[in-house]
């Protein structure tokens, strides 16, 4: 009998404590299958509503974190914006085929996905997001025509901060590829960006006002900028990325408006440029409405394969002549560092230093630049320095041109 009692009282003590455990709430988060959601993979059907619906669900679940998937299959989707602040962790898991409408005049905002407000904001999957840029490409002639539509930014990310985007692919975008503003403390891992490289404004990731940004394993080919860095952006790491075809990596255009603010913080390292007009580039108004300042720049263990201008600092920049010269760029450029540069320039000119003769470049460091020229004017490669001061150490080719 007390054998009896103890196995019963031991059986209480069991169905007690799984009912406590299953009265517990669940932490673990919920999946939001878009097609469970009405959503439809027929390539053709607006998806926006749907999508809009399920962001409201998942971003103001009260407990546990959201997971919105994405199966494979072709999602149409108009333009969509997605609002925070959300009440939770949300992952936005892709693993089909986003397509935005052909005609440009279909999606009214300037970016045709958009994140806006949002922290801890995941990004995943083996999925596309497919600009169909095509048809717009021809109408990207802002630069002589006044009244050229306006092109959409494939993603877009404002205020968006502890975040991150893993694996997706960007295909054809209609003007940039993926936009960032205001956004702190993200990581870019392992994306894809594609289209042709005579794709205008099609830049691959345009960063403005941003701060520790870490990008890696990344791919980009596209008709512009593989990156851009624009003003008042600081702290970034950009390491194993292939660029080309594509502008290179660069910071700015600068100086042009007179609310901006200061770069510095940048590390470019281990990356391939293959194909590209440029290399390490950094571009500044000749007539600038603005003094701010660029600091604090490493860029080291770069491969340039077949590069028009592989360094390239040019502080008279002028993207369609003729441009209005009212003096001399006003933007700072100092404590710059170039090691293990090593390659071939189309050009003859392979490190080109054009520095602001008012603000001349400051502490500017080469070590170990190893650029030839294969091109067919022939000869070797050169180096053009104008109001740059620096030092060089180790093997040069071209001939520095420091003072």
């Amino acid at each position: 009998m007390a054998c009896l009692a103890s196995a019963f009282k031991a059986l209480c003590l069991s169905l007690l404590f799984i009912a406590a455990v299953a009265s517990r709430p669940t932490n673990r988060p919920k999946v939001f299958n878009v097609q469970r959601y009405g959503a439809k993979a027929d390539g053709k059907t607006d998806n926006a509503k749907a999508f809009t619906n399920i962001w409201k669900s998942a971003c103001t679940r009260k407990s546990g974190n959201s997971k919105i998937y994405v199966p494979k299959g072709v999602f149409y989707l108009g333009g969509v914006e997605f609002v925070g602040p959300c009440t939770n962790q949300i992952e936005f898991i892709i693993d089909g085929t986003l397509l935005a409408p052909s005609n440009p005049r279909k999606i009214k905002n300037d970016t045709w996905i958009n994140f806006r407000y949002i922290n801890n904001l995941i990004i995943s999957g083996a999925g596309t997001l497919d600009g169909q840029g095509k048809e717009s490409w021809p109408l990207n002639d802002c630069h002589k025509n006044p009244n050229c539509p306006k092109l959409a930014m494939t993603m877009g990310f404002a205020f968006v901060n502890n975040s991150r985007i893993n694996g997706i692919t960007s295909l054809n975008s209609k003007m940039g590829h993926f936009n960032f503003f205001s956004v702190h403390h993200f990581n870019i891992t392992d994306v894809t960006i594609t289209a042709p490289g005579d794709s205008p404004n099609t830049d691959g990731l345009k960063f403005g006002f941003c701060s520790n940004i870490n990008i890696s394993k990344t791919h980009i080919g596209t008709g512009d900028d593989c990156i851009a860095i624009l003003s008042g952006t600081t702290n970034m790491d950009i390491s194993n990325v292939n660029c080309g075809p594509g502008h290179g990596i660069s910071v700015g255009s600068l100086g042009k408006n007179k609310e901006e603010k200061d770069v510095s913080g940048l590390t470019v390292r281990d990356i391939v440029f293959n194909g590209t007009s440029d290399g390490i580039r950094i571009k500044t108004w000749e007539s600038s409405a603005s003094k701010i300042l660029v600091s604090n720049f490493v860029y080291e263990n770069i491969q340039m394969i077949n590069v028009g201008n592989p360094i390239n600092i040019d502080q008279k920049y002028c993207p369609h002549p003729p441009c209005e010269k009212k003096g001399e760029s006003h933007v700072q450029i100092q404590d710059l560092k170039l090691k293990n540069i090593y390659g071939t320039s189309t050009n003859k000119v392979a490190v080109n230093l054009q520095c602001s003769k008012s603000f001349p470049c400051k502490n500017v460091e080469l070590t170990d630049i190893n650029l030839e020229h294969k091109g067919v004017e022939g000869g070797p490669s050169t180096a053009v320095c104008e109001n740059v001061d620096g030092s060089a150490r180790g093997k040069m080719v071209p001939q520095h041109c420091l003072n």
